[in-house]
This record gives structure tokens, sequence and C-alpha cells, in this order.
């Protein structure tokens, strides 16, 4: 299953772009070509010519600059040059000549696809045409004195090329087009500078050396060119073994990395599925340790061979992200097709024959495999893995040879596991007993807050897990805050402020060091964002906040309105109310406050005191 866009609006888009641009190229085109002299010397006639055959040769050779092979033909050079020698007018019939014979050589492109190229190219040749007469620019000898009118042409010359492609492929994707401009003047901008000078350069070898200086000129491009090739297929051999793994020529951790954040990045701006595969080879370690590790690199290299294929024709990426573990990255899928795909590969590997796997415990070569799927609440690419990861840990403990999806353990068995976990944290909040019993007491309050909060969302039992916990966890930064500054009485200066700030940077990285609370970090670092986007520490605003984030910044919020803080005056219940509906849609979620209230107002308007020991 591969990726698809809308395809009819796009579609749409394109054809649009096409004309409009193809109607306005047209238009400066006979504006222009108005002005042609056919009044030349034979000797002009004869450099015209050579120009012409040498923009037909030069367009076949293209300069190609490593990372991104970002392709211009050279005979830019040519056109800039007759521009300056000649006029815009004689460039501009270079440039419909040669197009025409493009057309008839390449006739399998599309006629629109010719048309709109040349009409792109008459805009970027009458831009620089009019900056370069606008300067105080002369046709003919290259001179000093007007250097700042040949400037100012290639410079035209070249944002006229970027900002068009910029425009058509923003008419077509709706991107955006300050970004997408950005990244088309970072790709090509060194590719264009060489372009542009050379144009100066041909210039000058035509004015004082004639064809001559015009042949040296090409002999040198296509020299170029080739050079520039070489140079880039060397990068990109480079690049493909920096990307690969050398023992299963899958694509190695780095680039997994690099490409789940554009997947997912990809996946939120186009509401598109994302799912993620964690795959383990089942009791690889007992296999090695009986054959050796040279057979144990062949069976790596077998079962990668099997993912490579199978990924292809699926239209997904595999990788191998360390050891014996792997991962499949499939973008459009959902989690139940995800699944499907993934019993189908360990089914195949199941019946694959190998030498020695009657060892193992299924007596055949197996994998198990864990699938998480991206949805709005995942803000880092690290919490997909994570949950991957859980569900590959789950998928092991029911007996391997399985595949399982991220939050469909039995709810028994997450309700002994979050037994554990809370008293694993809890441990955690007693170092606050001494050094401040109002966040333990907080944090307890938040616990219970969430855990009534998590019913009324109808949570499924991980998902519940995780935001119960997160709320128990969620100031365990503040450890790192001195004691003093958590026990004063008076309002804190604006250097204590950002200290206590930072205790949700230190609480997630202390989250991070354990494998078990990793999960938990969104939540240890989110819980300041605010709804309008003046939260700290990223000001994430909206949507760009996780759901189950933005629900525990209101009780949090709430129960620090409504329990004895050192900074600020403690609030009835009824006035944390007012302050809930005051920010709504500001600091806190319009839906969620709401939903929120309702619930406080549902426990018949207890006090605080009360309300500790009631929830």
């Amino acid at each position: 299953m591969f990726r698809k866009r809308p395809f009819t609006n796009s579609l749409i888009s394109r054809n649009m772009n096409a004309l409009l641009f193809s109607l306005l190229g047209t238009f400066l085109f006979l504006f222009s070509i108005r002005h042609l002299s056919l009044h030349y010397s034979s000797d002009q006639w004869l450099l015209l010519g050579s120009m012409f055959c040498a923009s037909l040769i030069l367009y076949f050779y293209t300069f190609q600059i490593p990372p991104e092979g970002s392709k211009q033909s050279m005979d830019s050079a040519v056109y800039l040059a007759c521009l300056f020698i000649f006029g815009t007018p004689a460039a501009l019939a270079l440039l419909l000549l040669s197009s025409l014979l493009f057309a008839l050589l390449e006739r399998k492109v599309s006629w629109w696809k010719h048309l709109t190229n040349f009409a792109i190219y008459t805009i970027m040749i009458f831009g620089a045409g009019t900056v370069f007469q606008g300067l105080g620019g002369q046709q003919g000898q290259l001179q000093n004195v007007h250097l700042l009118s040949y400037v100012g042409a290639l410079i035209i010359y070249f944002a006229i090329n970027v900002l068009c492609i910029g425009i058509y492929y923003y008419m077509i994707d709706r991107s955006d087009i300050y970004r997408m401009v950005k990244g088309l003047l970072q790709e090509s901008v060194l590719v264009y500078l060489c372009i542009l000078i050379l144009s100066l350069v041909l210039t000058i070898l035509i004015v004082n050396n004639g064809i001559t200086g015009l042949v040296l000129f090409l002999g040198i491009s296509i020299f170029l060119s080739h050079l520039f090739k070489k140079l880039f297929d060397m990068y990109m051999q480079l690049q493909e073994r920096a990307i690969r793994d050398q023992r299963t020529g899958l694509f190695n951790h780095s680039y997994f990395e690099n490409l789940l954040e554009k997947e997912i990045r990809y996946a939120r701006s186009e509401s598109t599925p994302l799912s993620l595969a964690m795959i383990d080879i089942d009791d690889f370690k007992r296999y090695n340790d009986h054959f050796g590790h040279l057979q144990g690199d062949k069976l790596l290299g077998l079962l990668g061979s099997i993912l490579q294929e199978e990924a292809a024709r699926a239209g997904v990426t595999a990788a191998r992200y360390g050891g014996e573990e792997f991962t499949l990255l499939m973008p459009g899928y959902t989690e139940q097709e995800a699944l499907i795909l993934v019993n189908r590969l360990r089914k195949m590997v199941n019946d694959t024959a190998f030498e020695g796997v009657e060892i193992l415990p299924h007596a055949c070569l197996s994998f198990s495999a864990g699938i998480s799927s991206y949805h709005i609440d995942i803000h880092d690419k690290s919490l997909l893995v994570l949950q991957a990861d859980q569900a590959l840990y789950d998928a092991k403990k029911q007996g391997k040879n399985i595949a399982y999806i991220f939050g469909s353990s039995v709810p028994i068995e997450q309700e002994i596991e979050i037994a554990q976990d809370v008293r694993d944290i809890e441990q955690l909040l007693n170092l606050f007993l001494y050094k401040d019993i109002n966040t333990f007491k907080h944090s307890k309050r938040v616990f219970r807050y969430a855990m009534d909060m998590s019913l009324l969302l109808k949570l499924d039992a991980n998902t519940r897990k995780q935001f119960v916990l997160g709320a128990l966890i969620h100031d365990i930064g503040k450890l790192e805050i001195p004691w003093e500054i958590l026990n004063k009485k008076d309002a804190l200066t604006p250097v204590e402020w950002e200290a206590i700030k930072k205790h949700v940077n230190w609480g997630k990285e202390m989250a991070m060091t354990n494998d078990k609370f990793k999960g938990l970090a969104p939540y240890i670092e989110l819980h300041h964002e605010r709804y309008d986007g003046h939260g700290y520490p990223h000001g994430y605003k909206g949507a760009e906040i996780p759901l189950l984030c933005r629900m525990l910044t209101i009780i949090d919020s709430f129960d620090a309105m409504t329990s004895e803080r050192p900074y600020q005056a403690t609030k009835s219940i009824k006035e944390a109310i007012e302050e809930l509906r005051l920010c709504s849609g500001t600091q806190f979620d319009p839906e969620l406050s709401e939903l929120f209230i309702a619930y406080i107002e549902g426990k018949t308007g207890l006090e605080p005191a009360q309300a500790e020991s009631s929830l």
C-alpha cells in the first residue's frame, strides 16, 4: 500500500498553474520580440547560430551538487550571455528556437510541460533584461562601471526561477510557501551561483574571442558537468553506505530515526495514518550461543533480505534498529492493516528453512513484533517508538512468535502493572516528604483527579495507565529545585521563577533514565504549556499539545488554585471554577475545561480540605 495524496485537486491546481504561467510567458515573449532586430553582420549571425547549437548541447549537461542533487542545465549561461551581448529580444528568440527543437527531440514529454518550461524561462529572461537595462547596463563589451547591472540581472534571474517553482508547487500542495521557497534556495543557490558566474565568463569569452571563446566555454562546461556528476555519484555511494547496515543491507538506525521524524510530520500535517512495527528475533541469543556469531550473522542477513524484499513490495521501509531488532515504518497503514502485513511476514519467516532453527522453542525461525500507530497526541517520535517497544514486550510475554498492537494487553494484567508502577513512583515521591510536603500531597490529589477523568474520557487500559502515572509523577523535576525556593513564603523573584520553570525539563530527564517511565515524559514536560501558545517550555498551542497533557494542565492548575501554596492565595472551589472559565481558550482547552468543571460540580461543591480527604 502506497501513500496517496488527493489527486483531483492537485491535478486542477497543476493545470491552472501551467495555464497562468503559459499566458504570462507568452504575453511577455510577444511584447519583447517586437523589438527584435535582424540587422546583424554575417559574423554576428554565425555567432548567434553557434550560441543556438551551444544551448542545445548544454541542455543535456547539468550541474548536480550534493547533498540534495539539485540540477540545473547550463543552457541558462548561454541565454544570459546572449542577453548581455545582443539584448532581451535576441535571447528570447534563441530560447524559442531551442524550446521547439527540445519539444521535437523529447516528444514523450507532454506538450504543456514544454510550454510551461518555455514560459518560465521567458519570464526569467524578461525580468533579468528589464533589471539589466534599468540599472544602466549596455549590450556588448562587459564594462566594470556597469557591474551592478550584471549582478542585478543575475539575482533577478535566479529569484524569479525560485519564486515560480515555489508558487507552482505551493498551488499543488498548499504547504508553507515561505518554507518551500527557503528549501528551494538552500538546495539550488550553489548551483545557480556557478551557472550565473559562468554566464559572465561566457560573455567575456565571446566578446573577446568570438566563436573560439564559445567553443572553449563549451568544452570547459562539459568537463565541469562530467566532473560534478562524478562527484555527486561518489557522494551518493558514500551516503548509501552511511545509511545502510552492512550486515543485512537494510537501512540503519540513523536513517530510520530521520525518516520517522519526516513521516510523523507528514502524518500530522496531512492527517494520514502511520504505523510502526518493532520486530525482535525470538531466542536469537540461544541460537548465537549454540552456532556462533558467524552463523548468527547469516541468520540476520536472511531475515534482512526477507524484510527488504517484502517492504519494497508493500511500499514500506525496513531498517535494522540494532542487534536482533528491526523496524517497519508503514506510512498509509492503520494499525490493523499493519498487523495484517506483519503477520504475513511472520508466517513467511516461520516457513523459511534455515540451518539449526529446529533447536529454537518454536522449531523454526520466528520473531515477535509490537505495533504502534501515530495519533494526534504523539508529539515526539520517541513516544511512537516507546509504544511499539512496549507492545513488543507484551508480545514476548504472551509466548513469542506473535504480533501485538500497543494497548491491546489483557485488562487484568494492566491493573497489576499499574499497581506496581504506582508503588515505584511513590517511592520517588516520598523524597518530597522532607523537602516539600505540599508537592507530595498535590501529586497524590492530581493522581486521583486523573483516575476519575480517565473514566469520563473512556480511555483504553493502556492510555489510562500512562495518563494516571503521568499525573502522579508530573512534578518529579521539583526534586532538583532548592528547598528554600520550594518553601518560600514570599513572592518568588524572576530568577526563582526561572528555576521553578526548569522543573519540567529536569523531570523529563529523570523519566528518560528509566525505560519504564519514558512514556510518561510528555506529561512531565508539557503540563505547563498553554492552549494559546504562551506556556513553557516550547510554547506549543492548541492541538500541538497532546490532549491528555491539556487535561493534566487543567487538573494541575485547579488543584494548585484550591490548595495552599507558598506564593499564592488559596481559592475556593467556586472561585477556581470561575478562574477555569475565565482562562478557557487562553490557558486551558475550552472543551476539556467544561468537562472538568462538570465533574467538579458533580462532587457537590466540597471545600479543598474535604476534597483532599474524599477524592
